[in-house]
């Protein structure tokens, strides 16, 4: 390689730096946003908790242990995405998909076993329009759940870009930040447990 093309090449390299140091900046300042939202709907779930109308409470409707399944299905995924990015950092890109896609699935167990419960919810009249209650916990739970659902379509995604276009650095740079997205939700997911059922069945 000649003196002119390292001299082009460095700025390019330099370029390339900045940029995904941009995207990883702009992505925390998104997560800081999601943060805010989420706290806001803990603080009016903390608000209206007591707010039944002469409904269901939590402690009628809630189900520790469907909860608790819920709880390490998300737990055992972030674990599984753990081994995701070892994978990643290793080059290896056939590990790297199969724990993506372990832990897609135990994403789907989690929405699955989410709207098992809504739907249980609804079908005993227990809904969000029942009571002030009801409707700020769908409303936070449902959020989380939306997220992880969003999370699991960028796993998808990310699996397909991996196999195709191979770990080039804007793939990598992709992976790690939903990684970061995967084990905020994670975080958020204990806050509901610790905040919305072990209170309301206790």
């Amino acid at each position: 390689m000649t003196d002119a093309s390292l001299t082009t090449a460095a700025p390019a390299h330099e370029e390339a730096t900045e940029a995904f140091e941009q995207r990883a900046f702009g992505f925390w300042l998104y997560l800081m946003s999601d943060a805010i939202i989420f706290a806001l709907l803990f603080a009016t779930y903390a608000v209206m908790v007591g707010n039944t109308a002469g409904g269901p409470n939590g402690q009628t409707l809630f189900s520790l242990s469907h909860a608790f399944g819920e709880t390490l299905m998300l737990l055992v995924s972030s674990i599984t995405f753990g081994f995701a990015t070892a994978a990643m950092t290793a080059g290896n890109r056939t590990a790297l998909i199969r724990w993506l896609l372990v832990t897609f699935v135990l994403g789907v167990i989690f929405v699955a076993m989410e709207i098992s419960e809504f739907s249980g919810m609804v079908a005993v009249g227990a809904g969000p329009d029942r009571s002030g209650f009801l409707s700020a916990f769908f409303t936070l739970v449902g959020t989380h759940g939306l997220h992880v659902s969003a999370g699991l379509i960028w796993i998808l995604v990310m699996a397909a870009q991996v196999m195709i276009k191979g770990l080039t650095p804007p793939v990598v740079s992709r992976l790690l930040r939903l990684g970061l997205f995967w084990h905020f939700l994670d975080i958020v997911w204990i806050g509901i447990f610790s905040v919305v059922y072990l209170p309301g069945v206790l």
